[in-house]
């Protein structure tokens, strides 16, 4: 369980840790975003030499933008929602194939405080990991936060599951 006051620091120490394994590893990643609205990969730059291991972000709001830029299928759309777990899978596999990647992590949700459905209440975010060695793993959360809170959430969450895939401690589905 991610505690909900987790701090912006703490987030950034989050994401040096990463850079230091895909540095390991002479490994890119990427990010494809949409309600964290580029965060994790601003948090993940705010580390000094991010750019040998990071080759960059897609923030992708609308469902336009999901499909021109990471190819994610209409029809997935229309179906699923935008907030879902097949859009979220799409998003990382995009990312991966834009940017030539090695790794990446996509998140999808409501951060709030409007757009909640019965069925997807305020804070349900997805996110997923593609890997060129054709790892994949999703994860789904709601978030209990503000706006703020459940971005900063959001972003710790998609940081720890790229730190996780890089130490070989996969998260169980």
């Amino acid at each position: 369980m991610i505690d909900k006051n987790i701090d912006k620091d703490e987030v950034i120490q989050l994401a040096q840790r990463v850079g230091e394994r895909l540095m390991e590893r002479s490994w890119m990643c990427a990010t494809a975003e949409s309600c964290t609205g580029g965060l994790i990969g601003h948090l993940i730059t705010e580390n000094a030499g991010s750019s040998a291991y990071f080759a960059g972000a897609a923030v992708v709001y609308s469902y336009a933008a999901k499909e021109r830029l990471l190819a994610v299928d209409p029809e997935t759309l229309l179906r699923e929602g935008a907030v879902s777990a097949a859009v979220a899978r799409q998003m990382a596999q995009g990312a991966l194939r834009l940017f030539s990647a090695n790794v990446a992590v996509s998140v999808t949700g409501i951060a709030g405080p409007g757009g909640g459905l019965p069925n997807k209440p305020v804070g349900t975010t997805y996110l997923h990991l593609s890997a060129v060695d054709g790892y994949e793993q999703g994860a789904h959360f709601i978030w209990p936060g503000n706006r703020s809170q459940n971005k900063l959430l959001s972003a710790h969450a998609a940081l720890t599951l790229l730190l996780n895939y890089l130490e070989g401690r996969p998260q169980p589905s």
